[in-house]
């Protein structure tokens, strides 16, 4: 198997050419190029994000050993400007919904969790004046719902780097499962909207949040346990308090700090909400692992489609990557990490059980949804 072209065959068999061109009629696209199509685009932008290509120019040279047509750097560089970004965010929607059906971890808690959190990507200034941050810095923002269940995204907002965290928050909520957030989202007449909008949450407070009516629920004392106080109150001055009684747990991590959620889950323990809080470390080690191995941080174009489109592609690249490894992991007795998977695989160091696993999954997946998968690779 060819692993410089294994992940742009998966997508070519995940999403065919005919929903490629609905996606891009739905956002008023019309590709009119025969010599570097769309597809071609796509694929571009996932191989430079699998290997870590440096810029339009690097990928152009190198471009025809990783099966794409030769063509002149500023042939890409035009089209990534010219295509509207949101097809590639829409495919990366369309990719996560058809993995996100077979791809699926057991969780210890009753209820889906939703991670919310952002990451900023930075430039210098000069590189993306679109998107003022701080200083001498560019930047843009990745706003992500993460579920800790499927190892996945399953939301992404895209803003410029100084659009607070609060607000685009708004745009990822899901009433479904349990939205778990840090202090930027933290708001008291957010969580009151929350309790009459039955939406669940577990979201940290802010350190100089007042508490008022303290009044500690009954519960059987664990000398193992972290959690350092149990109880429900209302929440902050009499100039801004919160209408309902909201649920304070306080449990100490791993570090020895003393660590505030405010919570509408009641029928959970303490124990339980201070470890559905302590799961929204995992989308933070999505972020670190995106901007590690993905080539997030050398963004290539300076328009906002070219940055958009790489930003969106490193997700897909991601998700194929984690699709194929926990498919694969189903069928094996060996055991290795994500992490540990990537670099044998780029590496060429796959154990034979991993190779074999591997080739089932695809062919499982060839006779479920009908798609030939006799060129994969």
């Amino acid at each position: 198997m060819n692993k410089h072209t294994t992940l742009p065959n998966l997508m070519q068999k995940l999403v065919s050419d005919e929903e490629i061109q609905l996606i891009a009629e739905a956002v008023g696209y019309r590709d009119s190029s025969r010599t570097f199509t769309l597809r071609e685009l796509i694929h571009f932008f996932l191989l430079a994000a699998m290997h870590q290509w440096k810029s339009f120019r690097h990928g152009a040279d190198v471009g025809p050993l990783y099966g794409l047509p030769r063509f002149h750097y500023s042939t890409v560089s035009k089209k990534a400007k010219e295509v509207p970004y949101d097809i590639m965010k829409r495919l990366l929607a369309l990719i996560i919904s058809k993995c996100n059906r077979q791809t699926r971890h057991s969780l210890r808690f009753p209820k889906l969790l939703r991670v919310v959190d952002s990451t900023t990507v930075t430039v210098g200034k000069n590189r993306l004046p679109w998107a003022p941050y701080h200083g001498e810095r560019a930047g843009v923002k990745l706003h992500v719902a993460y579920s800790p269940e499927s190892s996945l995204p399953a939301d992404v907002v895209e803003t410029t780097g100084l659009r607070h965290d609060g607000p685009v928050g708004e745009q990822l909520t899901n009433a479904q499962q349990v939205l778990v957030e840090d202090r930027a989202y933290f708001k008291i007449e957010r969580l009151d909207r929350f309790v009459e909008q039955h939406q669940l949450f577990v979201i940290r407070m802010k350190d100089n949040i007042e508490i008022h009516q303290k009044k500690s629920l009954k519960r059987l004392s664990s000398t193992s346990s972290s959690v350092q106080a149990d109880f429900t109150c209302q929440l902050g001055t009499k100039q801004c308090r919160s209408t309902k009684r909201h649920r304070v747990v306080i449990f100490r991590d791993a570090n020895g700090r003393d660590i505030r959620v405010v919570t509408n889950l009641f029928h959970a323990s303490p124990e339980t909400i201070a470890d559905m809080y302590q799961e929204r470390w995992t989308v933070e080690v999505f972020f670190r692992w995106v901007k590690q191995y993905l080539n997030v941080p050398t963004l290539f174009g300076t328009t906002e489609n070219a940055v958009y489109h790489q930003l969106f592609a490193a997700f897909i690249a991601y998700v194929l990557l984690r699709w194929l490894y926990d498919q694969t992991k189903k069928r094996t007795n060996v055991s290795l990490s994500f992490i540990s998977f990537v670099r044998r695989f780029f590496s060429g160091q796959l154990p034979l059980d991993w190779k074999s696993g591997m080739a089932a999954a695809l062919f499982e997946y060839a006779q479920i949804y009908g798609r030939r998968m006799s060129n994969f690779g």
